[in-house]
């Protein structure tokens, strides 16, 4: 059963909002045999455009759902993210579950972040947010799938067989790279 957490930005989040939200990210459950107790965060923004945006994130064992989507009406915004939502879940989970189930792995803990203060007074150097993350053990292609399902450029990870940091990304020609490290 997943938890809620739904905030808003620039709007007041009502119950109606609320529940609306609740009601439609409560879809992905199916599709798990197990739900986990999971925190569903939802954050609804509206500009000064009059367009509306949603984003959801959930971390769950082994990935990590994440989803926005922005649209000129707010429930249309969340409907789009949980649809969004639905085709990652269905396009990736045959794929995570068998190379996790293969390696027996626990399971990937969500990334934790705070804002910090930034660590440098000069500006073009200035760090403006800081994440902690936690590395688990996985093959490049598990890194490649994690870091679609976050919507990121590069996913740091532990190399499975080197047990070296690793780090894909994406290039600009739509492909993908890898940077290994080793120690000296």
């Amino acid at each position: 059963m997943f938890n809620y957490n739904v905030r808003g930005e620039n709007i007041e989040v009502t119950q109606a909002i609320r529940d609306y939200a609740e009601k439609k990210v409560q879809k992905l459950e199916r599709f798990f045999t197990d739900v986990p107790d999971a925190t569903a965060y939802v954050n609804l923004k509206v500009y000064s455009d009059k367009t509306a945006k949603a984003e959801v994130t959930i971390p769950l064992p082994f990935l990590v759902l994440r989803a926005e989507e922005t649209s000129e009406d707010l429930y249309k915004s969340i409907d789009f993210v949980v649809d969004k939502l639905e085709r990652q879940v269905r396009k990736y989970k045959t794929k995570i579950n068998r190379k996790s189930r293969e390696r027996g792995f626990e399971g990937l803990n969500p990334d934790t972040s705070a804002p910090e203060e930034p660590v440098s007074e000069d500006p073009e150097l200035e760090i403006v947010r800081s994440k902690r993350v936690d590395l688990k053990p996985m093959d490049s292609e598990e890194a490649v799938l994690q870091m679609n399902m976050l919507g990121h450029d590069f996913f740091i990870y532990t190399d499975a067989e080197t047990m070296e940091i690793s780090i894909v990304y994406r290039r600009k020609d739509g492909r993908y790279g890898l940077l290994e490290t080793s120690s000296l």
